[in-house]
């Protein structure tokens, strides 16, 4: 059995939450925009692909900081400031995300 396996899973499973909620909103976007009756332009779906791809990229960075901690022997204190930074910067790219689906249908 793996050492600490429930709270690995736990972070695998938020990893994954955030990669579905990244991944459905720039499918939907496309899709969105896609059916509409003018077409988008390009740069709109560049940007849109590309705040998904940064939502992935800080989750997964993330996901690795806080197994590094989970596999520390010692006694860590729990106020972990990069991963808070690392949250951080995955709420500012999902409301980039956001705001480029928006952009991207109106």
């Amino acid at each position: 059995m793996i050492v600490n396996f429930e709270t690995h899973a736990s972070n695998e499973r938020t990893f994954l939450a955030w990669v579905r909620t990244a991944v459905s909103i720039v499918a939907f976007g496309l899709a969105a925009a896609r059916l509409g009756p003018q077409p988008s332009s390009l740069w709109s779906e560049v940007a849109m692909l590309g705040a998904g791809a940064a939502v992935i990229l800080i989750a997964w960075i993330r996901m690795r900081h806080v197994r590094k901690r989970i596999e520390n022997p010692d006694r860590l204190p729990d106020d972990s400031t990069p991963a808070e930074v690392f949250l951080m910067l995955l709420l500012a790219a999902l409301f980039v995300l956001l705001g480029s689906f928006a952009f991207h249908v109106s």
